[in-house]
């Protein structure tokens, strides 16, 4: 009797020793799942951010380095500048825009008086120094005035995050005043940008408030849209699909910055820009893809010329083409 009851309560503890052991397997499991759940998404997340980190975060210029990159490219503009320098027909200007941000920029007379102006808008994370072989070509060769300014979070300019030409906009219109002002008042003037620089222009034409002072625009390798852009550069520099990653920062960049890569789309402005414009892109280009502008250029309903180039890579036609480059310039402007 004894024995019987001894083996049935060694039943018991068995019994409840693996029902014990079956709890502690599923909790070890639902906490890796759940471990497994966290890491992704903070991987997720992190990428997320760190793309736009990488795209939106400011930049200084260092003007020693850019000024010796764009003399070892273009020499012929070291003479130009020290002219420009022992004449002093360049000069720095600084503006306060609505928010308090000040803003730099440079601004260069023309060598006779004229009403002629161009303003000229640098590309991603460059600064107007990088801009100086196109000041070049309108104050040199073809005589205009010339104010260069610099965007928020680049150069000099304040800024808390670079705007990818979309907010820009809205500076670069305050700019044209500033130009405007600065060369008498009665102006005729062209704005004309690369890259970044030519979205920002695009994204400036379709405003409603075009100044009678303004003739035309000139874009030069600019992208159909941040979306597009971003979308490109994902899957091109850092091997990835867009989704989920662009969709996460474009989230991010609308709750921290308050405006979305979706509506930041050079071809919507585009379809309402009233100001003739001129669209060039290198055929070579591994940057902004060239088929853009094809998209860029039927999007503009009235009063536009296209000049393509194959064998040009991103932001290098007039390097390779500074000639015919200054001449489709002169042509159409004029």
């Amino acid at each position: 009797m004894y024995m019987v009851n001894k083996r049935k309560k060694s039943r018991r503890t068995s019994s409840h020793a693996i029902k014990r052991g079956g709890f502690s397997v599923w909790g070890v499991f639902w906490k890796s799942v759940a471990a497994v759940f966290a890491v992704a998404v903070l991987v997720l997340f992190g990428a997320s951010y760190y793309l736009m980190f990488v795209a939106l975060s400011p930049v200084e210029c260092d003007l020693e380095r850019t000024y010796g990159y764009m003399y070892s490219d273009y020499p012929f503009l070291r003479h130009w500048v020290d002219s420009l320098n022992r004449n002093k027909a360049l000069r720095d200007t600084i503006i306060v825009a609505s928010d308090g941000a000040r803003l730099h920029g440079y601004i260069i007379s023309a060598p006779v008086k004229t009403r002629n102006t161009a303003v000229v808008i640098h590309g991603h994370k460059c600064c107007a120094v990088d801009m100086f072989h196109i000041a070049y070509m309108y104050n040199h060769d073809l005589h205009y005035n010339v104010l260069l300014p610099e965007l928020r979070a680049h150069g000099q300019s304040e800024g808390t995050h670079i705007q990818m030409g979309w907010l820009d906009r809205k500076d670069a219109r305050v700019w044209l005043d500033v130009a405007n002002d600065a060369f008498g008042g009665d102006t005729r003037m062209v704005v004309h940008g690369i890259s970044m620089g030519a979205a920002t222009t695009m994204m400036l034409s379709g405003e409603s408030d075009q100044p009678d002072f303004l003739h035309c625009y000139i874009e030069d390798c600019g992208y159909t849209s941040v979306w597009d852009e971003f979308s490109f550069v994902i899957r091109h520099d850092y091997h990835l699909q867009p989704f989920p990653f662009l969709h996460i920062a474009n989230v991010m960049c609308k709750l921290r910055y308050g405006w979305d890569f979706k509506e930041a789309s050079a071809v919507e402005q585009v379809k309402r820009s009233t100001k003739p414009m001129l669209f060039i892109h290198g055929m070579s280009d591994t940057y902004v893809p060239s088929e853009m502008v094809h998209e860029l250029y039927l999007a503009m309903p009235r009063d536009k010329e296209i000049w393509t180039k194959p064998g040009v890579i991103h932001a290098r036609m007039y390097h390779d083409y500074p000639e015919e480059y200054t001449e489709e310039v002169r042509r159409f402007i004029e």
